[in-house]
């Protein structure tokens, strides 16, 4: 069995952490700053997926959109946040980069929509907006909160 890597330093940790934070965010905290003005969803998946159900108040923009609608489909200085399928898409990386070439301060909700509906935040479809059970290996239990 090989060593265990050392840990960086503790001033490479603090640099490359704050370095995440500044370009990723969580459903958490996306759900806690939806309609406050500070951020933009937006949903960067194809209009099929849209229409099968997305994150309510999100501005539906597929990825190779954004070059040629995004200045008229989102204010600008507004921070951005994009996502796309899940953990295992990176579509909203494509579209993280689109929109940062394009000058808008810009973030990347890790999860997806996936860990949107799996944590039981509200999901709106052609029948209105629907709220489905947590999955209780992706979001703590109604007694218990992650608190982070």
């Amino acid at each position: 069995m090989s060593a265990f890597p050392p840990a960086a330093s503790s001033a490479e940790a603090v640099r490359h952490f704050a370095a995440r934070l500044s370009f990723e965010t969580d459903v958490s905290d996306v759900a806690a700053h939806m309609g406050t003005g500070a951020i933009v969803v937006v949903d960067t998946r194809s209009t099929e997926s849209w229409d099968q159900g997305h994150i309510p108040g999100a501005v539906h923009l597929p990825t190779a959109d954004i070059a040629g609608h995004a200045a008229t489909r989102v204010p600008g200085g507004t921070t951005v946040v994009v996502h796309c399928w899940g953990p295992g898409c990176n579509g909203a990386t494509k579209a993280a980069l689109e929109f940062a070439k394009l000058g808008f301060p810009v973030k990347e909700m890790i999860g997806g929509f996936e860990y949107w509906a799996r944590e039981g935040l509200p999901v709106e479809t052609g029948e209105g907006v629907v709220r489905r059970s947590p999955d209780p290996l992706t979001a703590p239990a109604a007694a218990v909160s992650c608190d982070c």
